[in-house]
């Protein structure tokens, strides 16, 4: 059975003390270093944030940094393509005209061999045809 005394009067005053003490004591020394170490996570997950907005920031620099170097490899690469085509085609047209100036050479050359060929064969060709009469009637043609 619960009797009221003096005890219980102690036994009030020294749970009110140790209440007091251990607030005092340890609560809220405890309270104060969760609340440094909370303040220093939300600072810690802050620098996190800006580090990865950083991050985020510097890879889209260094994407648009590569485009522009792939365009401008691209721009150099056709212009060269382009110089290359040009030089080439202005060497094809060098050459076929070398090529048709040697072929109106040669054909000349084998204009003239033919004219040449077809005036000696008309003038043997009477000589021929002589011969050839002589040959076939069996005496000689004297005109």
């Amino acid at each position: 059975m619960i009797t009221i005394d003096i005890t219980m009067f102690i036994h009030i005053i020294n749970m009110i003390v140790l209440m007091v003490v251990l607030n005092k004591l340890l609560y809220k020394p405890i309270l104060g270093i969760l609340e440094k170490r909370e303040g220093k996570v939300v600072e810690l997950n802050n620098d996190v944030e800006q580090f990865e907005e950083n991050a985020r920031h510097r890879q889209a620099q260094v994407d648009k940094k590569m485009r522009e170097a792939s365009t401008k490899a691209k721009k150099a690469l056709d212009g060269a393509r382009s110089e290359a085509k040009e030089a080439g085609a202005e060497k094809v047209a060098a050459i076929r005209q070398e090529a048709d100036g040697e072929k109106e050479k040669q054909l000349a050359d084998i204009k003239s061999q033919f004219e040449t060929a077809r005036k000696e064969l008309q003038d043997n060709a009477a000589d021929f045809a002589q011969d050839m009469a002589g040959k076939i009637l069996g005496r000689g043609l004297q005109a």
